[in-house]
């Protein structure tokens, strides 16, 4: 027996089904997301399977544990280096010994997001200055291109090293194998000119530039015969070349087989610390920010609590890392085009998922198929893009101190790792904030005094507001969740750094959707580092005019 209407309050109107737009983007993910998963892995020294398992997780499982409804899980080129490092260091020159072990890294790292998660770390991704994220994930990028390319061009370089590697570009130039060079080639221009003809064609625009890559590099594979092993040569070069299955992408016979455990016996070591402390840092950080990043794309400007989603990243790579899969984060570009294609729920990412799930059940054949020259130009392509010039000049635009930080993460990361890395670029900007005028005392604990008045809460900021403070003014702010009106003063603050200011324009922005304001003052005696809306300011101290 039905439940009679209430009178005077309506019948809540059912919300539109929207599961045909999601399951057309979740397949045009899994169209991107097929071959980035598969060179992922390689690059991270894991079996090309790996990376499409950890999308599989990401996309069946974890995607109903998190909050963020547009985001796709699975693994990302942001991490290439740090697993790499992980297989080669903790392998001892074993690369299949190095796996399991590297598993055991992303088991643990898993369980200490979680407890991130359960601890409401949320806010972590606030905490680390922008020109350091940005100048680690320039590093990666320049990372994965001096790998890469000696991969596009058909070439075994001797070195291992990333500044080596990028050093030894030239000569494998030199040395390339021609007909794997023209299939890494052509996939590399076809990703680079894509984005042009998409401008001018609409119809382009719904093809996934990886889709058109595959299209165009099986083809050669088999026109080629890297099915076989066999050599040719060139009259041009006067040089013979071997080519064979070795081009191919390599995949077990079925899912089982696939599936590998973790080796715990060295995971107490100091290098397995490392790598843990690497993984859970690195990704909860680099997921966190791309989960607000697509916020900040969402239509419906939905908000995702942080704290859930890094929960599902946590439970997503507890579950990959036993199985044999990739670290996954939230990431951007697969969860960009998610949008673009017209999501509308947390259904695309399942279906990206099962889709994945069900092509390598039940064609493998198919993915056996792609030459691992394609597969190096996308990751290029991808590399490329993390270390672009334009990144560069964005980054001084804000502010020189910032490309100064930029800079310093990027080439420290290059030179030793990640950890050391982003640890040099906090050292940079805190030697910058202290040259600035920021005192000691006040760049973890911000001396704020608060006043509430008539529904308005003012909250006036003295020595300094820098990045590594800014987590407890953000805390102020969260404990008066019923005040409409909330004012920043910074009139006795010495120094505001670039990342508080644009931390609090994305709160003000949250807060306006809340039907709350936010205002900063007190800055009208600060001068700007740049002509950028959000660059640091400084506060100009008038020297006193001698009497005559």
């Amino acid at each position: 027996m039905s439940k009679p209407k209430i009178s005077g309050q309506p019948a809540a109107t059912p919300a539109p089904s929207t599961w045909k737009d999601d399951l057309v983007s979740g397949f045009l993910v899994f169209l991107i997301a097929l071959p980035l998963c598969l060179g992922i892995a390689m690059a991270s020294g894991f079996p090309p399977i790996a990376g499409v398992l950890t999308a599989v997780v990401g996309g069946v499982i974890a995607t109903w544990l998190g909050s963020a409804p547009l985001t796709i899980k699975g693994p990302a080129a942001g991490l290439i280096v740090i697993a790499l490092g992980a297989v080669q260091e903790l392998g001892g020159g074993d690369n299949a010994t190095g796996y399991r072990r590297a598993l055991a890294c992303i088991v643990v790292a898993a369980v200490t997001q979680i407890a991130f998660a359960l601890a409401r770390a949320g806010t972590l991704g606030d905490f680390f200055p922008s020109a350091v994220v940005h100048g680690m994930l320039a590093a990666i990028g320049i990372i994965i291109c001096s790998k890469q390319v000696h991969t596009l061009l058909g070439v075994t370089p001797a070195a291992k090293e990333p500044l080596h590697l990028l050093l030894e570009i030239p000569q494998s130039i030199l040395r390339l194998n021609p007909e794997i060079a023209v299939i890494g080639v052509l996939s590399l221009v076809i990703l680079f000119g894509y984005p042009a003809v998409a401008k001018r064609a609409r119809w382009a625009q719904k093809i996934p530039a990886p889709l058109l890559v595959l299209a165009a590099s099986i083809p050669l594979a088999h026109l080629f015969d890297l099915e076989h092993e066999h050599t040719y040569s060139l009259s041009l070069t006067h040089a013979s070349y071997a080519i064979g299955p070795k081009f191919l992408v390599n995949l077990p016979g079925n899912l089982a087989q696939a599936i590998a455990f973790p080796d715990f016996s060295h995971v107490a070591s100091a290098a397995s610390i490392k790598y843990i402390v690497m993984f859970s840092l690195v990704g909860s950080i680099e997921s966190l920010l791309s989960t607000k990043a697509v916020d900040s794309l969402d239509p419906a400007k939905r908000r995702s609590d942080l704290d859930k989603d890094l929960l599902a990243t946590g439970v997503g790579n507890l579950i990959a890392g036993l199985l044999g899969g990739l670290p996954m984060i939230s990431e951007i570009v697969r969860s960009s085009a998610n949008i673009g294609y017209g999501a509308k729920s947390r259904l695309s990412n399942f279906f990206h998922g099962t889709f994945l799930l069900l092509f390598v059940a039940f064609a493998p054949g198919l993915i056996h198929r792609i030459p691992l020259a394609a597969l190096a130009a996308m990751l290029t392509f991808t590399g490329t893009r993390l270390a672009s010039p334009k990144e560069f000049v964005k980054t001084f635009r804000i502010g020189k101190e910032q490309l100064v930080v930029f800079v310093a993460t990027t080439l420290v990361t290059i030179a030793t790792d990640l950890l050391v890395g982003v640890a040099a670029g906090i050292a940079v900007e805190m030697v910058i904030h202290l040259l600035h005028g920021a005192p000691i005392r006040g760049l973890f604990r911000p001396e704020i005094e608060e006043r509430v008045e008539d529904e308005r809460l003012v909250l006036r900021v003295k020595h300094a507001a820098v990045f590594s403070n800014y987590l407890s003014l953000k805390g102020r702010i969260a404990r008066y969740v019923s005040i409409p009106t909330i004012e920043i003063d910074f009139a006795d603050a010495m120094l505001v750094d670039h990342t508080v200011m644009a931390n609090l324009q994305d709160l003000k922005g949250i807060l306006e959707r809340e039907g709350r304001t936010l205002t900063v003052a007190g800055l009208d005696n600060h001068g700007q580092m740049s002509s950028h809306p959000l660059s640091a300011r400084k506060k100009v101290i008038l020297a006193p005019v001698a009497d005559r």
